[in-house]
């Protein structure tokens, strides 16, 4: 029930209509039976200052930023922290001391389903598929696991030099090396841990994937394939490794997890119902 003491939390972006979010996390609010509500808020790029006013009016405890906002939003914080300074995007905000602070829990969404892996991350080499906004947090997710090595493809070269010199003046201490796709079939076989951040083989482009069946079978014993999509689930990326015996992880349990990490700063408390999170996101994506 929604009363006059009803705290708000919220995602903001545009559009924003799709976003699974709200389901997940009024799920979680409901099961801890607090009084609080997320709600979707439609932002157009040229009113981002005018809603964090209108939001620190009303009182608004925290939300997350999604698509055009990510980075917009840094300029207008009074704090950013570390980890969202090192991935250049933030996208969850809370409120302290009457100022907006900005912090990245992707990262520690994209890191939490590999921690149960029980891998010698100083012996991975990680290789990320594709150098656009998703790839940051992946490769600041393999810095923090300490993996030996990270190999980013795409297929622009001006672009994927700026991916790697972006990363010269990071608090994270960022070693990697970027090559072209046409050289994807040989940098592969060195994977143990091969992640796709790309669009590629998202509904409705579901017969798509950004790796050739044929390549499945020469790919590390050992080798997880970790694909940020969640719907398809799975995609034909991930149906290709579970064919050739392979460790697949799909990008479901990263938007979980990053929003249990953001629900834990705006609730100040470290215990969520991350089961009821992902329950709730399983039943919907069924559904449709």
């Amino acid at each position: 029930m929604i009363t006059g003491t009803t705290k708000l939390l919220g995602v903001i972006g545009h559009p924003v209509e799709h976003s699974l979010s709200p389901l997940m996390h009024n799920a979680a609010l409901a099961k801890l039976g607090l009084d609080y509500i997320y709600l979707p808020f439609p932002i157009q790029p040229q009113n981002l200052a005018k809603a964090l006013d209108g939001f620190a009016a009303i009182g608004v405890v925290g939300f997350n930023a999604t698509i055009p906002h990510k980075q917009a939003i840094i300029p207008l914080l009074s704090k950013i922290e570390p980890i969202a300074q090192a991935v250049g995007a933030v996208n969850t905000v809370f409120r302290q001391d009457d100022s907006w602070i900005g912090t990245n829990t992707d990262v520690e969404g994209f890191i939490a389903p590999l921690r149960s892996q029980h891998k010698n991350w100083s012996q991975v080499n990680a290789v990320v598929l594709g150098n656009g906004g998703a790839a940051r947090a992946v490769v600041a997710g393999c810095t923090q696991l300490g993996c030996a090595s990270i190999h980013v493809v795409g297929r622009n070269l001006q672009k994927l030099s700026e991916f790697r010199d972006s990363w010269q003046d990071s608090p994270l201490k960022v070693n990697l090396k970027v090559h072209q796709w046409d050289s994807l079939p040989e940098i592969s076989k060195e994977a143990n841990l091969l992640i796709n951040t790309t669009p590629i083989g998202m509904y409705p482009n579901i017969e798509n994937s950004p790796l050739d069946k044929s390549l499945f079978t020469h790919l590390s014993k050992d080798v997880i394939c970790y694909d940020l999509i969640y719907t398809p689930s799975p995609t034909k990326f991930l149906q290709y490794a579970q064919q050739a015996e392979k460790t697949a992880i799909d990008g479901l349990e990263m938007l979980v997890q990053q929003g249990a990490a953001a629900l834990k700063i705006w609730l100040q408390q470290q215990a969520v119902p991350i089961d009821v999170m992902r329950q709730t996101l399983q039943q919907q994506l069924y559904r449709r």
